[in-house]
């Protein structure tokens, strides 16, 4: 459920709003909005994640509009999705310049999706490989103008990081309450296993770093909710909510013993769904270089 909420409104439904024209708006936004409809955002690239700059999708003028060739992956809902934000390079010696991003009905001809399967979590996500085979699509389908695509990019993922960040302070959550219950219901010795100071400090550990998390990301959402620049203290909340999500659920394993590496709690199933967190919506290594490039820069180094 969190993935649709990260990528619908937030990647999908933020953009159009933020970008679109009104004619863009009124066609899509209210089925969006309303859940008649899906949308997935289709950035990633077998070859190309974080380095958005580079996709070998191909956006080629025609007369009627633009012709769209390559291959996304890893796209979440893009097998269920009506509509598709497709990023496409329209001039690849202009790099970042030259990205578009175009509004794709997933129904035309030329566009096919294969779902991904064997993920180590997040099983009950829709995951796909997207194929475009000279898709046409009018001059109208382009969100912004060329060029705009890499800025459609990085605001939306702004979004989505935010979304990814809440989400982690909820399986946080969700290992605090588990290893608190299993810690008051195991006894080993004739006596609760919470009892045992060094199982106390592993759900400690978890306890503050599901508060810190939590801070973090208000502090992001005061920015947001007051329309002031956020990026550097979402990539923040994002990395350390991610972090901590792995670490907590790894404690709360742990905790459980080997009845934490069975489905008959929950808990490893936290572990395998807070993984991915570190790695989409931008890994946690970008997440270190926009924080530390964006205090170099300011400082003037």
């Amino acid at each position: 459920a969190r993935t649709v909420v990260s990528v619908q409104p937030s990647l999908v439904c933020g953009s159009i709003e933020r970008w679109g024209t009104e004619e863009q708006k009124r066609e899509w936004l209210p089925r969006l909005c309303a859940g008649e409809a899906l949308g997935c955002f289709a950035l990633t690239e077998p070859d190309f994640g974080s380095d958005a700059a580079s996709l070998r999708t191909r956006a080629k003028k025609t007369g009627s509009g633009w012709s769209i060739t390559g291959n996304k992956m890893w796209i979440s809902m893009g097998n269920v999705a009506e509509l598709a934000l497709v990023f496409a390079q329209t001039d690849p010696e202009k790099k970042h310049k030259g990205l578009a991003c175009f509004l794709v009905p997933t129904a035309s001809d030329g566009y096919s999706s294969q779902e991904i399967h064997g993920k180590l979590g997040l099983r009950s996500s829709d995951t796909a490989e997207i194929s475009l085979d000279e898709v046409e699509v009018p001059d109208e389908a382009m969100l912004g103008e060329i060029g705009d695509g890499f800025k459609v990019a990085m605001s939306a993922l702004d979004n989505g990081r935010y979304s990814v960040a809440a989400g982690c302070v909820g399986i946080c959550d969700g290992c605090v309450d588990a290893s608190v219950a299993y810690a008051q219901e195991r006894k080993q010795f004739g006596v609760p296993i919470g009892s045992f100071q060094l199982v106390q400090e592993l759900i400690a550990e978890m306890v503050v770093k599901r508060d810190a998390a939590r801070m973090l990301v208000w502090r992001a959402g005061e920015l947001k909710d007051r329309g002031e620049p956020n990026t550097i203290e979402t990539s923040i909340a994002k990395y350390y909510a991610t972090e901590a999500a792995v670490r907590c659920a790894n404690a709360a394993i742990q905790v459980h013993g080997g009845y934490g590496y069975i489905d008959e709690y929950p808990v490893e199933r936290y572990m395998r769904d807070a993984k991915i967190t570190q790695i989409y919506e931008g890994t946690n290594q970008i997440q270190r270089v926009i924080v530390a490039k964006a205090l170099v820069d300011r400082s003037g180094a």
